[in-house]
Formats: C-alpha cells, sequence, structure tokens
C-alpha cells in the first residue's frame, strides 16, 4: 500500500518502528501537505464571504495552487521511500566491489532529490501562507499560521534528509552546488514563515 493511502494511524505506526520507511523524509512530506492543506482551508473560509469579495480573484489561485501543492508533497513520502530502496542496496556491496562507488554516488543522488523537492515545494507553501494570513477570513486566519509552522517543520526536516545524503557524496562540487541552495532556502523561508506566524499571534492572539 502507498504511504498516501495509509490511515493516519497505520503511517505513525509505521513511523514509530524498526521499518527503514516511513522516515523523517516521509514524516516531512506529511507535515508540508498538511501545512498546505490548512493553507487551501483558509482559502475556502474566505472564498464566496462577501466581507472578503475584494479579494476573491486573489484567494481562489491561492487556494488552487495550495491543494496542488499538498498534493504534491503528500506523494514525495512515497517517492522518498523508494528512492531510499536502491541506496539501502548500495550500502550492501561489498566495498572491494569496484562498482560500488559509482552505484553509490548514483544511489545518494536518487536519494536526495525528493527531499530536495520538499524543500521547494514548501517554500512555495510559505509564500502562499503569506497570502493567506494577509486576506484570509479572520476567522481562519490562526490556520495559517499553524500551516506556516508546518510547512517550516516540513521545510528542515527535509533539508537535513538532503544532506545526510550530500555528506557521503564524492562530488563535492554538486553537493556543494544542491547544499548551498538548501542553506539559501531554507534560511530565507524559515524566516518568513516565522514571521507569518508572528504577525499573525500579533493580531488575533
Amino acid at each position: 500500500m502507498e504511504m498516501k493511502d495509509m490511515t493516519l494511524a497505520a503511517f505513525t505506526q509505521a513511523l514509530g518502528s524498526k521499518a527503514a520507511v516511513p522516515g523523517g523524509g516521509g514524516a516531512s512530506a506529511l507535515a508540508g501537505a498538511l501545512g498546505a492543506a490548512l493553507g487551501a482551508m483558509v482559502g475556502e473560509l474566505t472564498l464566496g464571504k462577501p466581507k472578503y469579495a475584494a479579494v476573491e480573484g486573489e484567494m481562489q489561485p491561492l487556494t488552487d495552487r495550495a491543494k496542488a501543492l499538498s498534493r504534491e508533497l503528500l506523494a514525495l513520502a512515497d517517492a522518498d521511500a523508494e528512492a531510499f530502496l536502491p541506496l539501502s542496496r548500495a550500502y550492501g556491496i561489498p566495498r572491494d566491489d569496484p562498482g560500488r562507488p559509482a552505484e553509490m554516488e548514483r544511489c545518494l543522488r536518487l536519494a536526495a532529490e525528493p527531499p530536495l523537492r520538499m524543500v521547494r515545494l514548501c517554500c512555495q507553501a510559505i509564500e502562499l501562507m503569506e497570502g493567506f494570513a494577509a486576506m484570509g477570513s479572520a476567522l481562519a486566519v490562526s490556520d495559517a499560521a499553524a500551516g506556516a509552522v508546518l510547512c517550516r517543520g516540513a521545510l528542515y526536516g527535509a533539508a537535513v534528509n538532503v544532506k545526510v545524503n550530500t555528506k557521503a557524496m564524492t562530488d563535492r562540487a554538486y553537493a556543494g552546488r544542491v547544499n548551498g541552495e538548501v542553506d539559501r532556502l531554507t534560511e530565507a523561508y524559515g524566516k518568513r514563515a516565522e514571521k507569518v506566524y508572528a504577525d499573525i499571534c500579533g493580531r488575533y492572539c
């Protein structure tokens, strides 16, 4: 069964077991999906309300994009698990096998791709939270704050899952480029998510 089709109880039970997957990558994907979905909820509770008619043209595309991001992030839980399996097999190759270094490098890049995609999508979701925070219904905007912190957690969780793979790569130039992107995004968007949370708390808490 794909992880996106598991019940929450089954997913969390598997997460807390000895199974290799799901792990931090899958949990980060789920957290990001939940955060984006909270943003979509703010949008849905704002759309169609006369009080917010002036922002409906902006709110609809934000809501549609948040729903799409939630689906994409959830799908990455499975992609992360699938990408880990070749790497787990590569670690079992005897160290004196001449083909081991190239296979390890290939599998490390493969394993880094889903969490790198998560990092990028979480940044997009945090951008949306800024819009939901600014224009969303006052009755639901606290959920944009919750969405922002979930996406921030997912961003950092995905980032460490990228870097645990890049650390073992022999192509340090490639690893450096990936690490540089991850560092820039986590620093910038982590702060933006914190600002969304702080601004909403300042207004409503």
